[in-house]
């Protein structure tokens, strides 16, 4: 296949994909089938587990992660680990999957974005293209990451190398809906490179490809992904808060109107995790710049980063209700990721649950299977643990819906007058006494 002048040969390209953690690795392993890729990242300990074939993310297994793995220095198609940044320096395709978090005042930081850039920069040629899958607002690539590209390596801009944005759409500890089976949008600095860009991604992307028109509009229709899903789910949580004043159950509310075709199936909860917590900031920060004030997106963000203290509040309440102490009493927290059968504790709203319950004096215990001990312990100073306790407890609180706490023996963990409050609606109702 021909493109203008640029050839489009699988097996001469060479990949470079920066930043080898839950979106990183599942990408660089399907463009490994393919091509030949350097999964480059500054962690140490990350490379030398990789190199073992061992994911500490658990979105690859080891024979998957194996079946791909080459040695140093080889062309052959497959993956080479490093963190060594001379060894990407013969790439022709470098793409860019760090995180892009927010700092304590909800504003984007863009370090570890700029700073891939700077490393891409560094051994960047001729013909060269980068591609950006982190989320960022409109703007972000051509306006912030494109001139660290230019400055560090002294070329310019679509004449002697070229960008796109791709954004990911990776969904943690999904394996069926996995980085092939998912459509992906596309995008590139000029129509040529657009051209090029989407069809490097529709040689390994199952489900197809979107080439938008620019980058600005890839990056907004990402961003605005997320602050969709996030707005919903602020419904649904102020849905919640109403129907428990009025008493009535709001899953089955939910329940009875989701029989009608056209009604959106969310659902109450904490709302953590790097994306939906995150993304909204994101373009209300580009808004603001450009002076306006977005009320939706910033309403719905407030109330749902509100619902760690709500729960909080409805869990001492029940146990008000039951003549149980609520100060030096006992609670079990079941879940302490901020997602279902994931280890990944980036950004979970159960912290701030966590947080809430301990100012009423409350003795915290967290119990989760998938969770990192000393990365909940370093990222949030909180103690957990990956076996169940022999102890009996006042309150047992499941936020999280792992697929291993449908076999948990709840009564071997109740005293008498023990509650069980299920954020999830995850518990047979026979098993809980109050849901969100």
């Amino acid at each position: 296949m021909v493109l203008g002048k640029f050839k489009y040969n699988m097996r001469k390209d060479k990949l470079a994909i920066i930043g080898l953690g839950y979106v990183g690795l599942p990408l660089a392993r399907l463009f490994a089938t393919k091509y030949s890729v350097i999964g480059f990242d500054i962690d140490k300990n990350r490379i030398i587990e990789l190199m073992s074939g061992v994911d500490s993310t658990l979105e690859l297994d080891s024979e998957t992660l194996q079946s791909v793995l080459i040695g140093e220095d080889s062309d052959e198609i497959g993956l080479f680990c490093t963190n060594q940044l001379d060894k990407i320096n013969d790439c022709n395709y470098y793409i860019i999957t760090v995180p892009t978090p927010v700092d304590k005042n909800n504003k984007p930081v863009l370090i570890p974005l700029l700073k891939a850039s700077e490393a891409v920069g560094a051994v960047l040629k001729k013909g060269d293209i980068v591609i950006y899958e982190s989320t960022v607002y409109p703007g972000a690539t051509e306006d912030d990451c494109v001139p660290v590209l230019e400055k560090v390596s002294g070329l310019k801009f679509n004449k002697d190398f070229y960008a796109g944005y791709s954004p990911e759409r990776i969904n943690p500890g999904d394996k069926q809906h996995t980085v092939d089976k998912i459509l992906k949008v596309t995008s590139g600095s000029t129509t040529e490179i657009g051209l090029k860009i989407d069809n490097l991604y529709k040689s390994v992307i199952t489900a197809g490809t979107h080439l938008a028109p620019t980058i600005r509009v890839a990056e907004a229709s990402k961003v605005i992904e997320n602050s969709q899903r996030d707005i919903n789910i602020a419904f649904v949580n102020e849905l919640a808060k109403i129907f428990n004043i009025l008493d009535i159950n709001t899953h089955d509310v939910l329940e009875a109107a989701g029989t009608k075709w056209n009604f959106l199936p969310f659902k109450p909860g904490l709302v953590g995790g790097h994306c939906i917590g995150v993304d909204p900031f994101y373009l209300a920060q580009k808004a603001q710049e450009k002076g306006y004030h977005p009320e939706i997106i910033l309403s719905g963000r407030r109330l749902n980063d509100g619902m760690g203290d709500y729960v909080a509040s409805e869990i001492v309440k029940c146990m008000i209700k039951k003549n149980i102490a609520v100060n030096e009493s006992k609670v079990l927290i079941l879940g302490i990721t901020f997602k279902e059968n994931c280890p990944d504790v980036r950004n979970t709203k159960t912290v701030d649950l966590v947080k809430a319950l301990k100012s009423f004096g409350v003795n915290i215990t967290i119990y989760d299977p998938w969770a990192d001990i000393d990365e909940v312990m370093h990222e949030y100073g909180l103690k957990s643990s990956k076996s169940l306790p022999n102890e009996k407890f006042d309150a047992i609180v499941l936020t999280v819906s792992h697929t291993k706490f449908k076999d948990i023996d709840l009564l071997s963990l109740k005293n008498d007058k023990s509650i069980v409050y299920d954020v999830k609606n995850f518990l047979p109702k026979n098993k809980k006494d109050k849901t969100l």
